[in-house]
């Protein structure tokens, strides 16, 4: 009975803080960043006001901040640079193209290409930019064929986890996870060391996604790849030269054949006229609209007007407007999860300052939105909300290398800059140099960021944009409560209690135990915050239970990446949400039957592999 107690005060303490940092990391009305800086506080102090001592060795609070400096994070701030790096040149767009073109003739080959193609990738680079380079090919190739978006893009944001987990850099988790377990005194793992169960597993997992996952899910045609038109609230401002001015609106409704729908008409600044056939247009008017990108666009040429925000009609259309350029392209972008648009507005973000492009007309998807009348760069942005913009061709292609938004239509070449290749050069090496153990990621994955600052395939505005204040702070978080329950003996109590639970039941069954616990925390609260706290009750279990420590290490690192049962497990989750319109009930039909026949897989692997 003397198990059930913890062994001191400051475990107890430790323990309870980390179960409130469990709960805070799954509120989703509270920052990841702020409830990790929280604890973080909370700890430093804690242990600063009422110190610890054991060994000889007291801890104080500024051992909890070494995380800062942790290997690990070293590295997976460098490898999220070096893949922003790849991201921005487009080296990885080409490839994409050709699976666009593959689908064509044969959509089910494709398709089994592109997941293999997205886990290759999420292997060695952050599956973020993996997600976002395939998320509007599968969209595009869907609407030719077809084929509903809603049945593929699931499965293949799923296929970026898979491949995630068979390298050591192919997720900060995995990072996580191992040098936790080296500073715990375990022989460091390789990059490829655990590369069989990964790849046995995640192919059972890959048939899976191919074969059952897109039968799982609903049928829904999506705003994103339905040919059918999408409506767009937008303003048309009249020339002098249009030949509906002086004339009634119901001759202008004439000219469109009855087809143009006017909302109102705004006379001077926010000035609002009722839309009646007889009101007498003048040059200057701006009629609000709400149709499909193609009509809008008819109407502007019948009656000799500019789409053009609210606002900004005053500007005379001369040789540097960007509408009068000859290689105009209108591209629909998203404003995807994270998105420094997301809660802002155009206006107040100076879009058409950083990007050279006029915002058109906003659709907001599966709901009306209500303030057409006001100027389009006042309309506060959410998370999928669709923007019509026009320009010319390079700055179309520019804003298809930014993370802030996903380019969806209007490409008609995917850019393939001159620095591409020599970011994947730089890319392979730092992948080369650690796989042959000539330099640790953490040392090839800096020198790897300074090659691509010094030869021009990122700028440091773009290499800070990279870093993830989320990401940084959860791992410090992490790492500090893992080394506070390591030094105070709490994960060593959580260990006994583990075994004590189980009893004499086999190691493939303890080893399946820690397996679903870590899972169930993966996708209620932060991945690596589940990995790291569950490492060191892994070791502490091997240990009292006298069997090889690799086979609970990687029971915990293969865990902590099933984030598949809830949107809210992994970022790429919400993102992939937000594009496929799916609800949380989608994810548990398809992401818990994955979850359960991973776990049923490395369950019999692990023991089988290393015990």
């Amino acid at each position: 009975m003397n198990i059930l107690l913890p062994p001191n005060p400051h475990a107890t303490g430790v323990l309870m803080l980390t179960a409130i940092a469990l709960v805070l990391f799954s509120r989703s009305r509270i920052s990841l960043e702020t409830s990790s800086l929280v604890i973080l506080v909370v700890l430093a102090v804690g242990f600063e006001l009422f110190p610890f001592s054991a060994g000889g060795r007291t801890i104080h609070a500024v051992h909890f901040f070494h995380g800062f400096g942790n290997e690990a994070l070293v590295a997976v701030c460098a490898l999220m640079i070096a893949g922003q790096a790849v991201m921005r040149t487009g080296a990885l767009e080409p490839v994409g193209r050709i699976l666009a073109r593959m689908w064509k003739t044969s959509p089910q080959g494709s398709f089994l290409l592109t997941l293999l193609f997205g886990a290759f990738l999420s292997a060695f680079i952050n599956n973020v930019p993996v997600v976002v380079l395939l998320l509007p090919v599968l969209i595009s190739v869907s609407a030719k064929t077809g084929s509903p978006a809603s049945a593929v893009l699931m499965p293949m944001g799923f296929s970026t986890l898979l491949g995630g987990m068979t390298t050591t850099i192919g997720t900060s988790t995995n990072l996580l996870v191992v040098s936790i377990a080296a500073d715990m005194g375990l022989a460091r793992i390789g990059m490829f060391d655990y590369l069989l169960p990964a790849v046995l597993a995640g192919s059972v997992g890959m048939i899976y996604l191919w074969l059952v996952a897109p039968r799982l899910l609903p049928k829904r045609p999506l705003s994103l790849d339905d040919d059918s038109p999408r409506v767009f609230a937008a303003h048309l401002a009249l020339l002098p030269d249009s030949p509906v001015v002086g004339d009634s609106l119901a001759a202008a409704l004439r000219l469109t054949d009855g087809a143009m729908k006017v909302e109102a008409v705004e006379r001077g600044q926010g000035n609002m006229i009722v839309p009646l056939p007889d009101v007498t247009l003048r040059a200057g008017d701006r009629l609000v609209l709400r149709d499909t990108p193609t009509r809008l666009k008819e109407y502007e040429k019948i009656l000799a007007g500019t789409l053009y925000p609210v606002g900004s009609a005053e500007r005379p259309v001369d040789d540097d407007h960007p509408l009068q350029a000859a290689d105009q392209q209108i591209a629909e972008v998203v404003v995807i999860q994270g998105s420094p648009l997301q809660g802002s507005t155009l206006s107040s973000y100076r879009f058409a300052d950083r990007y050279g492009l006029i915002t058109l007309a906003i659709h907001r998807p599966g709901r009306r939105l209500q303030r057409f009348h006001e100027q389009i760069g006042d309309i506060q942005l959410a998370t999928g909300d669709i923007l019509l913009v026009q320009g010319p061709r390079e700055k179309i292609a520019e804003l298809k290398h930014s993370t802030d938004m996903l380019v969806l239509d209007a490409i008609i070449d995917l850019p393939f800059t001159r620095k591409a290749p020599t970011a994947m050069f730089i890319m392979k090496g730092i992948i080369l140099t650690a796989a042959f153990g000539i330099l640790p990621i953490a040392v090839s994955a800096v020198c790897g960021v300074l090659l691509m600052i010094v030869s021009g395939c990122l700028s440091w505005r773009d290499a800070t944009r990279a870093l993830n204040a989320q990401v940084v702070l959860i791992v410090v978080t992490s790492l500090a409560l893992g080394k506070a329950m390591v030094d105070t003996g709490g994960a060593a109590y959580l260990g006994s209690l583990f075994v004590a639970v189980l009893g004499d039941a086999s190691p493939a069954l303890v080893i399946g135990g820690l397996m679903l616990l870590v899972a169930f925390f993966t996708n209620v609260i932060s991945n690596n915050a589940a990995a790291v706290i569950g490492t060191p009750i892994a070791i502490s279990i091997a240990g009292q239970t006298g069997q090889a420590p690799e086979a609970y290490v990687l029971a915990v690192l293969f865990a902590a990446n099933m984030s598949f049962a809830t949107p809210m497990a992994y970022k790429t989750n919400l993102l992939i949400m937000n594009a496929g319109e799916y609800a949380f009930s989608d994810f548990l039909r398809v992401g818990l039957p994955l979850v359960m026949l991973m776990w049923l897989a490395f369950s019999f692997l692990l023991p089988l592999i290393y015990l």
